[in-house]
């Protein structure tokens, strides 16, 4: 059995982003595929949002090392300031301190065949890259999304930052993965040496915390659903709603028409957003359109109840901006599981309109259409008022499973780690 040492800052206890779930899954299921993962992470105070409810799914056994972390915007600031410097890459640039010296007793002690680290919180990648470079292991980065891209980060030194931590990912490791077909074609035309060694693992779904959910919810997820036939029929997004990435506004827009012209009211529609971390944004957007009584504001869930609340939901709604074709939301392979209607507001040439598409979902317009998403929201409800809304294909749902792409990712170890064959000028 093969070892790798895992770097994730997003790992259990934390909260708040399903981001903690790719982590989590591979090291639970890596053992089945023939690795063994150890995983350094970061201590949990640097959190804002820590829950007990996954610290129970962490593999018995699993050797987890939580090193010395800080958030400068919580522990280094004083009067809400703190200088620049310590939040570059990222705020939790302190953990690179605690995560070396404990990364580097992790090999002596484990001796792992490679190291495995993740994006979004560029410090990772920069620990795996000294790991790798003082114990010579191979190295796969995972960049989940684009790090450096157009408009992102919006501050150009931070933006010349990110650029200079990928040149420095792209010179050491073995292989690339990223989540979307879209990134991966971003960073091979960045990177054209390094295009043969780009891979694309998707998100997915974790078969067994749906197992859970729908056992919690003491039915099935069917007789669950149509419990209160005479209610308003409920849509759930579920997760983030970033003001300037998945504005919900060309929706409210469409919403406010449909209301004027006697087609929704509250009796018939409620649109919920679970765990927005804009409540005051999206608050006062449906109050200046005028929808205040169709949207819902709901706190946080513990990632089982989130699942049960999708199973339970009449649809459930996905937002992604033309900014982010190249990305799709982890949620997404969430919504084909729970085997609902699904809205999608994503620019069809994206990657996330495409994904469901595939899927069979045929109701969505771009995010920034507003007569599009005027258009599919009437068809939408009209289905789904009807019991006719299209439910996801059940091949879509099968290869979207966390299994199949722990299974992806124990292929790029094992091609990490094979001998590099010589080149042509080497060879006798």
């Amino acid at each position: 059995m093969k070892r790798v040492l895992m770097v994730s800052f997003q790992f259990p206890p934390m909260a708040g982003t399903s981001g903690v779930q790719r982590a989590l899954r591979f090291a639970q299921q890596l053992p089945a595929a023939g690795w063994t993962p150890s995983v350094l992470t970061a201590h949990p105070r640097v959190h804002a949002h820590t829950g007990e409810d996954l610290i129970g799914e962490i593999p018995p056994g699993l050797n987890v090392r939580r090193a010395f972390a800080l958030d400068a915007a919580r522990h280094l600031s004083v009067g809400g300031r703190y200088p620049g410097f310590l939040a570059s890459p990222d705020r939790w640039k302190s953990w690179l301190l605690g995560a070396l010296p404990a990364g580097l007793a992790m090999i002596r002690a484990e001796r792992p065949d490679a190291i495995w680290s993740s994006y979004p919180i560029p410090t990772a990648h920069v620990i795996a890259y000294w790991l790798s470079r003082l114990s010579g292991l191979p190295w796969v980065a995972d960049f989940r999304d684009p790090m450096a891209h157009d408009g992102y980060p919006a501050d150009p030194a931070l933006w010349q930052r990110y650029a200079a931590i990928e040149r420095q990912v792209f010179s050491r490791a073995a292989r690339f993965t990223f989540t979307t077909p879209g990134a991966a074609r971003l960073y091979a035309k960045r990177f054209p040496e390094a295009a043969e060694r780009i891979r694309v693992i998707e998100n997915g779904y974790s078969e067994d915390a749906f197992r859970q959910a729908e056992a919690g919810l003491g039915r099935s997820a069917e007789s669950a659903r149509g419990a209160n036939p005479r209610g308003p029929r409920v849509v759930v997004h579920s997760g983030i709603v970033y003001p300037d990435w998945r504005s919900p506004v060309r929706l409210f827009e469409a919403l406010a028409a449909a209301k004027a012209e006697g087609r929704v009211d509250a009796s018939r529609l409620r649109l919920r957003f679970r765990a927005s971390g804009h409540d005051d944004f999206v608050r006062d957007l449906a109050a200046r359109h005028g929808v205040s009584e169709l949207i819902e504001l709901a706190p946080l869930l513990p990632y089982a109840d989130a699942l049960a609340e999708m199973l339970r939901a009449d649809a459930l709604l996905l937002l992604q901006s033309n900014d982010c074709n190249d990305q799709i939301p982890a949620k997404a392979y969430e919504y084909l599981r729970a085997r609902r209607p699904v809205l999608t507001l994503a620019d069809p040439a994206g990657d996330t309109a495409q994904l469901m598409r595939r899927a069979g979902l045929p109701h969505g317009a771009a995010l920034e259409d507003g007569p599009g998403v005027a258009l599919a929201l009437d068809r939408f409800l009209d289905d789904l008022f009807h019991d006719r809304a299209a439910l996801p294909a059940p091949p879509a749902i099968a290869a979207a499973s966390r299994e199949s792409r722990t299974g992806e990712l124990a292929r790029v170890l094992d091609e990490a780690c094979a001998p590099r064959m010589p080149t042509a000028e080497a060879r006798p």
